[in-house]
């Protein structure tokens, strides 16, 4: 099935009753590891045993790195899981303008698959689960998805968010709360409703502004909004989403322009952390701070002094934050993605289609993480290989 540029999206709504929910959440347990049958007789086991003294047990350096644990010594426990393709906008950085090939809905993961690989994760030591898309609000069960994951938390997860474009989402924001859902990311990369629609190919800027004020109000634990910066269209614009700090406790996020397959990524539309930041430097000078960076930070932290929020910087393509990196993605079709720029994938969906016991799953993640490079490629190499469109990874 082929998604036309201006066509209207939908998601089937799973109907699965919560309850059950509940009981594929808590999963099945990890099935043993088969026994070794031996050929010693008892005379010669006996003889083995008595000569043999008990092996020193394992020292630090020798014993077996956690599963989540890459070859650099990263350790991921951060999962972002997209829970569909489909999306009610059409952003030019995220969508080819001719549409994608949605992938049919049978090759999708079902909730109760990804429940159980979130389950499998956590088990690992996953403390944080985002849902991305497409959009991932027009999923029908995006309510009880949540309260699926929210389940989870007993196993060690502890902050469940989501990336949105906030179209759909205001009527579900307190359910959304309840269910277990700690933070969004709203993305908006404009403030002005002619360009929205130029970003876009929709209308609906009023909308989402009037959403984020609302999850603000809601006592959320972070409302993040997210702007992808592109020379042309929105490098003006940086010290009114930084305004956007000054009464409430939001956190904008500049990204850099990334290059995805279909959105006709070029250098001379990237606009550099560095150039952002002495635009902004030159109009509020030394008012403002820069903040100390986070464990794992994606984000350059500045705020400017006397406001309630802050913002920051996403330079993937200037400033990579590589050796920072723990996160891995499964994709809306099961495939497990290490590296967003990467183009390696391995199925979990067929894994788990095929009756794999958890421990196999666990396994096969272990080695996909395992190949996970030190750093991806640089930008201009970026743009030249082949990768899905964003819509197809999640945002």
């Amino acid at each position: 099935m082929r998604l036309p540029a201006l066509a209207r999206n939908g998601r089937r709504a799973c109907g699965m009753p919560s309850s059950q929910m509940r009981r594929l959440a808590a999963g099945r347990p990890t099935l043993p590891a088969p026994r070794i049958a031996r050929s010693l007789s008892s005379a010669s086991a006996a003889r083995h045993s008595a000569s043999e003294a008990p092996a020193p047990p394992l020292q630090a350096s020798e014993a077996p790195a956690p599963p989540l644990q890459d070859t650099f010594g990263r350790l991921h426990d951060y999962l972002r899981i997209s829970v569909t393709e489909r999306c009610n906008l059409r952003c030019q950085y995220c969508m080819p303008e001719e549409g994608i090939d949605l992938t049919r809905s049978s090759q999708l993961l079902t909730t109760p698959e990804i429940l159980r690989i979130a389950r499998i994760f956590v088990q690992q030591g996953v403390t944080k689960i985002r849902l991305t898309g497409g959009e991932p609000s027009i999923r029908k069960d995006i309510v009880e998805l949540v309260a699926g994951l929210n389940e989870l938390r007993p196993l060690g997860l502890q902050r469940i968010a989501m990336t949105t474009n906030g179209i759909a989402l205001r009527r579900k924001l307190q359910p959304l709360r309840e269910a277990g859902m700690d933070g969004l990311n709203i993305s908006l990369d404009t403030r002005d409703p002619r360009k929205f629609e130029l970003f876009t190919r929709r209308s609906g800027c009023t909308r989402v502004l009037q959403t984020i004020a609302d999850a603000s109000a809601l006592g959320f634990e972070f409302v993040k909004v997210n702007v992808v910066v592109m020379r042309g269209q929105n490098e003006d614009e940086l010290s009114s989403f930084v305004e956007m700090t000054h009464e409430d406790p939001l956190d904008v996020r500049f990204i850099e322009y990334m290059p995805f397959d279909g959105n006709k990524w070029g250098r001379q539309k990237l606009v550099s952390y560095k150039e952002m930041l002495d635009g902004l430097l030159r109009l509020y000078g030394d008012r403002l701070e820069r903040l100390p960076l986070e464990p794992n930070h994606t984000a350059k932290g500045f705020k400017i002094r006397g406001y309630r929020g802050q913002f920051g910087f996403i330079t993937s393509m200037t400033r990579s934050f590589c050796s920072e990196c723990n996160r891995v993605r499964v994709m809306a079709d099961g495939n497990l993605k290490v590296c967003l720029f990467g183009n390696a994938e391995v199925s979990l969906r067929d894994m788990l289609r095929s009756g794999a016991s958890d421990a196999q799953v666990v396994a096969t993640i272990a080695q996909a993480i395992k190949r996970k490079k030190r750093a991806h490629a640089g930008m201009d190499i970026l743009s030249q290989m082949p990768n899905r469109p964003m819509i197809k990874i999640g945002g």
